[in-house]
């Protein structure tokens, strides 16, 4: 039923820590996720220094999907988008050939208050990898949702649980966000070969054990699984059909080393768009660069 458990790494990013789940050494990917932080949760005073912000970068090969518990983040891209992200909507940006982009947290300098949320990276099949980049944002309203028993769930991407979501993907995927009341139960069905949850707060128990906030259970194919809350618990449910292996390193995703140096190189040669409403600065291609994770 559960074939492995993922405890996340916490990572200072400089004034903000998140918690790394995946790539994972033993288990780099569910389907076609390939990254997922866990942003926060943290406590911001008003006026912490810009240097939490996360300045323009690039990708290549993927597509982003930022999804938000608490607080609220501004989002500005090379294709032209400027959005802000509020808790329950889906910012989902497609790399694809390329793309740069930065998030802000302008708000919460102001004001102050919690940041807490989910980053996940979703490779693209070797077909789309060199699709036009494209932003799309969807409000709390565009996205369905279920309520019974104790149990909430909302669709971000792909098909679940006979819903589908209007956010466009590239391949068979399914990401969901579950609340679950103390004592509540909720299944998830075998549809998909690859499966995990991550457990995002509170306490869940599958087949009599019992999973804590930070820990992502990479589920047997083929079989149903049962949750239950111990207490109220927040849930994130991925996974979908595998695109096959992937090379992950600094901020690119790429099915051959050569597209991985290509993307390398044109970043520090400056041959990538910034966004148009942030061009002021941009993170370096670190050097010399980490070394490629293996192929995932």
């Amino acid at each position: 039923m559960i074939d492995l458990v993922i405890d996340q790494r916490r990572k200072d990013l400089g004034g903000f820590e998140v918690g790394r789940v995946l790539p994972y050494p033993q288990h780099r990917m569910v389907g076609p996720f390939i990254f997922l932080d866990h942003m926060g949760p943290a406590e911001f005073q008003p006026g912490f220094p810009r240097s939490v912000d996360v300045r323009p970068h690039p990708h290549v090969g993927l597509s982003t999907v930022s999804y938000l518990f608490e607080g609220e983040m501004t989002h500005r891209d090379s294709v032209g988008a400027t959005q802000v992200i509020r808790p329950g909507e889906v910012n989902w940006m497609t790399a694809g050939r390329g793309i740069t982009h930065s998030e802000r947290f302008e708000t919460l300098r102001e004001h102050g208050g919690r940041m807490n949320g989910v980053q996940a990276w979703v490779a693209l099949p070797v077909e789309a990898e060199e699709t036009d980049p494209a932003f799309a944002h969807h409000g709390v309203a565009d996205l369905p949702t279920y309520e019974a028993g104790g149990m909430w769930a909302r669709l971000i991407a792909g098909e679940a649980f006979g819903a589908k979501s209007p956010v466009r993907t590239h391949s068979p995927l399914f990401y969901v966000h579950w609340a679950l009341q103390p004592g509540a139960k909720a299944q998830l069905a075998a549809d998909y070969p690859e499966r995990a949850a991550y457990v995002a707060q509170g306490v869940v128990e599958v087949d009599g054990r019992s999973f804590r906030e930070g820990q992502m259970l990479v589920l047997t194919p083929g079989e149903p699984v049962t949750f239950t809350a111990v207490t109220a618990a927040t849930v994130m449910l991925l996974g979908g059909e595998p695109v096959g292996p992937r090379l992950i390193e600094w901020n690119f995703v790429a099915s051959s080393k050569d597209r991985m140096e290509q993307a390398k190189a044109d970043w520090r040669a400056g041959r990538m768009k910034l966004p148009d409403a942030d061009d002021k600065e941009f993170i370096p291609l670190p050097e010399p660069a980490a070394p490629p994770n293996p192929m995932s």
